[in-house]
């Protein structure tokens, strides 16, 4: 495919763009799909995160399984590595 192609097809993708932008409706979503939505979704008060992120006990424990469990990822693909990746035919 040369540069002359995808320059004759950009008028062809923006006519099919407009027609498609013609045809298709925007639809209103239902109340009560928007209530749940609303109730699923809640940010808890600026004071109880400001306490969550002063509990350094917790967030050091957090990050200390996080990088555990990157370091496991990490040994696991090097084995699979060494075991499946280096074959002499």
């Amino acid at each position: 495919m040369n540069k002359s192609d995808l320059t004759s097809s950009e008028p062809q993708l923006e006519e099919l763009e407009a027609h498609l932008a013609g045809t298709l409706k925007r639809v209103a979503p239902r109340r009560d799909f928007v209530q749940r939505l609303r109730g699923y979704i809640h940010l808890p008060p600026r004071a109880e995160l400001a306490t969550r992120l002063q509990d350094w006990r917790r967030l050091f424990i957090i990050f200390a399984s996080v990088v555990a469990g990157m370091l496991m990822i990490i040994t696991i693909a090097r084995a699979l590595y060494h075991l499946f990746g280096r074959r002499n035919l």
